[in-house]
């Protein structure tokens, strides 16, 4: 019975150390898998990291053969990062290979190495939170970046400002560490980022001018010289690599609120409250303010800037959790805590909204029973459909095809919603529809008490057939009307 007690108890103690040491990694791990498993298409804007990615993997040295050469036109970019995770995911695919799963898991696993990276990285720097604000500060940073919806479900997808996160998420631990030189040599590659870090640092005296200039020129010699070497091989032509609107404020009046939520005005609070934040906080809204004055915005451009914030934020969540005994400050803390809840509700409504914006991967995964010519037009191949997507049938990608064409293919035909003039029409064509996928339309909000908010689809895609097929007309396909 002793001995019996005696285990439990040291299984409970390792139990209850493991969960200290990795409980807030495997939340954000988790809820950042979810993701992947629930929506594990890409769009447009991951296209060439994605194809890069699976042509690593299954072409391998056949450049020739690489999505970028059979479809040539796109700007040149660095193969770098997705040489990483391809490098990584390799096994993987091959195993699946090996038990004949659809390439689409091979997708799931390379994002979710992308993710383990990231996430990584993002570790080191919450340790570093740990060591300079405590326990509570690094709890209440886990807890805002999980219940945000753009960070973790952003973490997995290539995106090229995602892949260049994980050097950040390096820079500002080594930050907060004291670091300063390794540091600058994290953001050698976000010029925009490491301007105004570099500037307070030198401000401060933390580091020399000629120091930091021997570091940064160093540095990026050598990254550029490592991606000039990568590209040039991979796009058999000398390249160096990423050489080729909306208002001043959008980033903090849109952008920033919709990704913080809950963190948006704690960390606001949090730079009012604690002086220890400053010298990380105003750097990195002074990148941002930069960013802003680029005509074209997107939320992706300035994800570097998010766990900082998050940290403002978790500083003041910690300072009311800290003081929520006492008057005025009970009150801010229960008002915290509802909107928390929020929050997460928010994040669930994003969620949705994202899990139906991939109407073409859902038509062809329908088609795939199907052994047949399908062609793929620009507005499905943009909204989900990746080389991971296909199997083994033959595909067409042809552009500029006219009306009066299409009596002559040979293909089933996906077709945006843009062209329901003539859509029904196709029976005298020789087509027919077979089925229509729906997509995210919109968010309709119910002004009163209490106020609600559901999504609402419409047609994105409309599946077509030619009549004279006989799977055609075999199988037992919706319609579209």
């Amino acid at each position: 019975m002793a001995t019996s007690a005696a285990d439990a108890s040291t299984s409970t103690r390792s139990s209850s150390k493991f969960l200290q040491q990795f409980g807030w990694d495997l939340l954000l791990g988790s809820v950042a898998a979810f993701y992947v498993f629930m929506v594990p298409y890409t769009k447009v804007e991951e296209s060439f990291n994605v194809q890069a990615i699976h042509d690593m993997i299954y072409h391998r040295h056949h450049l020739m053969k690489y999505d970028h050469f059979e479809f040539p036109g796109v700007v040149s970019r660095t193969f770098v990062g997705a040489l990483v995770v391809s490098l990584l995911t390799l096994p993987v695919a091959l195993l699946m290979q090996l038990l004949l799963l659809p390439k689409l898991y091979a997708l799931i696993a390379a994002r979710l190495v992308l993710g383990s990276i990231l996430l990584s990285t993002l570790r080191f720097f919450r340790l570093q939170v740990r060591r300079k604000f405590g326990n509570v500060v690094e709890g209440f940073f886990a807890v805002l970046t999980a219940v945000q919806f753009h960070f973790l479900y952003y973490c997995t997808r290539p995106l090229p400002n995602v892949l260049a996160l994980s050097l950040v998420n390096l820079a500002y631990a080594f930050w907060l560490e004291g670091s300063f030189l390794a540091t600058l040599r994290c953001l050698c590659d976000m010029l925009l980022l490491l301007g105004p870090i570099g500037l307070g640092l030198l401000l401060r005296q933390s580091i020399s001018f000629m120091e930091s200039v021997k570091c940064c020129i160093s540095t990026a010699i050598l990254c550029i010289g490592l991606t000039l070497v990568v590209d040039s091989i991979m796009w058999r032509k000398i390249v160096w690599p990423e050489l080729e609107t909306h208002s001043f404020h959008w980033y903090f009046t849109s952008a920033l609120p919709r990704s913080l939520l809950v963190a948006y005005p704690l960390c606001l609070l949090g730079v009012l409250l604690d002086r220890r934040i400053w010298p990380y906080f105003f750097p990195v809204f002074s990148f941002v303010i930069l960013y802003s004055k680029l005509a074209h915005k997107e939320l992706r451009f300035i994800f570097s800037a998010i766990p900082i914030f998050n940290l403002c934020a978790a500083i003041a969540a910690s300072r009311l959790y800290n003081n929520r005994k006492k008057g005025m400050w009970r009150w801010l803390y229960i008002a915290m805590l509802g909107s928390f809840l929020v929050s997460l509700g928010f994040s669930v409504l994003i969620f949705m909204a994202s899990f139906n914006n991939y109407p073409s991967a859902n038509a062809l995964k329908a088609l795939h029973h199907i052994d047949k010519w399908v062609h793929i037009d620009s507005f499905a191949a943009i909204n989900g459909i990746s080389r991971f997507c296909e199997n083994n049938s033959p595909y067409s990608k042809e552009e500029g095809i006219s009306l009066s064409e299409y009596p002559a293919q040979k293909f089933h035909i996906s077709t945006e919603v843009s062209f329901s003039s003539f859509i029904f029409s196709y029976y005298n064509r020789g087509y027919t529809c077979l089925f229509v996928e729906y997509g995210f339309a919109g968010i309709k909000y119910r002004i009163g008490f209490p106020q609600s908010s559901w999504l609402y689809k419409k047609p994105k895609l409309f599946v077509h057939g030619r009549v004279d097929s006989h799977q055609t007309s075999l199988t037992d396909w919706p319609g579209c009307s």
